[in-house]
């Protein structure tokens, strides 16, 4: 599994990252048996939040794995926080209780990585900011970043916060591609033209913020995914073409086609089958070359200008 640098943080992490939302679905056998497999295909990073399975998902992954200090120096433990039972909350409270429970149901002592989940449009940013250094004194949080937020967002934050924002996590497959989209259509009078999120890929990329897509496999929001699905029979006859020439699956190719762009995203795939993981992993060896990138782009339904 090839690295990445998580933004300029420093850290090295695997270029593909493991989301742990269904975690909470599985017996502690059955976790661990995902979570070492993971490890064995070179994914060392792993993503949380505080709301996946009620922290119910937290919980296992720590029981599943016998958490101690010489396992948790193998992984690199990524949570988020936020999102509360029907509103967003990024107040000092709030942040500071996430982490401490997070903390408890990882058995750990510190987070690698704490991403601000969803915006929250009541937002004190001299709050977060009291936040995050307390945590950072305090060594309980080594890095920081965001999910979901415009390059705007992120501005406000960073006028107040003295750490380095080091991710993005945003939602990104072949077929959902806005942040994509709207650079190939400037100036065009169609859809795909409009900027939906203040040109975030490339503020991205200006600031050295990795963007760490999310629902790599599905179609719209949370519609379903397309590998294997009945409706898209074209995107998956060009998937099964590319993946007997690069002698991979078709979700490996989906993974390749996002590891492609030269922004250097890192996708968080949320699979719970060991296999398909295994097989999902081997789009770290997969060099698609600029014009299969845009084939594949077209025939997911993306027009050019």
């Amino acid at each position: 599994m090839k690295k990445l640098e998580l933004g300029n943080s420093g850290l090295e992490v695997s270029e593909i990252s493991l989301g742990c939302m269904r975690m909470d679905q599985l017996s502690k056998q059955d976790a661990n048996r995902v979570i070492e497999n993971a490890l064995e295909q070179g994914i060392d990073m792993f993503d949380h939040a505080d709301i996946y399975g009620g922290g119910k998902s937290e919980e296992i992954f720590a029981d599943a794995i016998n958490m101690d200090s010489s396992t948790r120096e193998k992984m690199v433990i990524q949570s988020k926080c936020g999102i509360r039972d029907g509103f967003f909350d990024f107040s000092k409270e709030h942040i500071l209780a996430s982490v401490e429970g997070s903390l408890k149901r990882l058995k750990t002592d510190y987070l690698d990585v704490l991403l601000l989940h969803r915006p929250d449009t009541l937002v004190e940013p001299e709050e977060v900011a009291e936040a995050f250094n307390e945590l950072k004194r305090s060594g309980k949080v080594r890095h920081f970043g965001v999910s979901n937020h415009n390059p705007t967002q992120v501005e406000l934050l960073k006028k107040y916060v003295e750490q380095d924002l080091v991710a993005n996590q945003l939602q990104l497959s072949m077929m959902f591609t806005p942040m994509i989209d709207a650079g190939l259509n400037v100036n065009m009078e169609h859809d795909p033209a409009i900027v939906r999120d203040g040109g975030v890929l490339d503020y991205s990329r200006l600031h050295n913020m990795t963007v760490q897509p999310w629902s790599p496999f599905q179609h719209g929001f949370f519609e379903g995914v397309f590998v294997d699905n009945d409706k898209f029979p074209i995107l998956n006859e060009k998937l099964q073409e590319y993946a007997e020439k690069k002698g991979v699956t078709k979700s490996a190719i989906a993974i390749a086609w996002i590891l492609r762009h030269p922004a250097r995203m890192q996708p968080v795939v949320g699979t719970m089958n060991p296999e398909r993981l295994q097989n999902i992993a081997k789009a770290s060896e997969v060099n698609l070359t600029k014009e299969e990138w845009y084939d594949l782009y077209r025939v997911a339904g993306n027009k050019l200008p």
